[in-house]
């Protein structure tokens, strides 16, 4: 599929607010998100990140508004539909039974398997394809709960690619990540996005590791959008301020070609 060349927003939001109880979280969020970007979503803990993630995986429906997905509505989208076309990389990924890593990530595969279906050898290949790409067939025979949270996240990263989804959702991927398997992930990922086989979008808290890998930038402050738009026009001192309220300078690096931020606190100077 030729993502980059269809117009149809991937997702559609009107007016869409959602809370936990008496609690609002998203406030009339307007926002389309089209194909052929990666999009970042950022903003401070507590803005409402994850569940609007949720919100655009079905996870959860929302409470006013209306959400479609590639032009069709949200909420009328078959569960095992759905669970084919998007993977979700969550922020923290639990097993608690005593899979092995290579079990973990054949579990992707469900959602395209006749009932009682054994992975196929094209199947298998997938898996073992999305091990190395991750850099853990070494571990494949492991229980995933003997690994680090480092190793856990990257079979999450792993079990998802293996479906070969049409869109990868990612909550903080690399939150449990050093710099290198960071980098390494968001290349592969990246790698694939630019081959037209995935559409991304991630919520991140790193900004420089934002404006690296993503072509537009989502700012999302108590509950409501500050702003979107492409990572060089909107990754300014000012929106910062706005959304962190802390003071930023802004410069391209050409070591990493892309902007990079540096911070203090307000008012503070050596």
């Amino acid at each position: 599929m030729d993502f980059k060349a269809d117009t149809t927003p991937l997702w559609d939001l009107e007016r869409v607010s959602f809370g936990y109880g008496a609690s609002p979280v998203l406030k009339a969020i307007e926002l389309k998100l089209l194909p052929g970007r990666c999009y970042g979503i950022l903003g401070p803990n507590g803005s409402g990140k994850t569940t609007l993630l949720d919100l655009l995986s079905g996870v959860v429906a929302p409470q006013e508004g209306r959400i479609s997905f590639q032009g069709r509505s949200l909420q009328r989208w078959p569960k095992r539909a759905l669970a084919q076309t998007l993977g979700l990389v969550p922020q923290d990924f639990m097993v608690s039974f005593g899979f092995t890593v290579r079990e973990a990530v054949e579990m992707g595969l469900h959602p395209h398997l006749h009932r009682f279906a054994s992975p196929s050898r094209e199947d298998q290949l997938l898996i073992d394809q999305a091990l190395a790409e991750t850099g853990i067939s070494g571990l494949a025979q492991r229980p995933v709960t003997n690994l680090s949270g480092g190793e856990k996240q990257r079979v999450a990263v792993a079990r998802a690619l293996a479906q070969n989804p049409q869109v990868l959702l990612l909550d903080e991927a690399t939150s449990n990540l050093d710099i290198l398997h960071s980098l390494e992930l968001l290349r592969l990922i990246r790698q694939r996005f630019e081959q037209g086989s995935i559409q991304v979008v991630a919520v991140m808290h790193d900004l420089n590791l934002a404006s690296f890998f993503c072509d537009e930038l989502i700012f999302i402050k108590e509950g409501r959008i500050v702003c979107q738009g492409p990572t060089r026009e909107v990754l300014t001192s000012e929106v910062i301020a706005r959304v962190y309220q802390v003071e930023s300078q802004i410069r391209y690096n050409e070591f990493t070609n892309s902007q990079q931020v540096s911070f203090r606190l307000p008012g503070e100077s050596l």
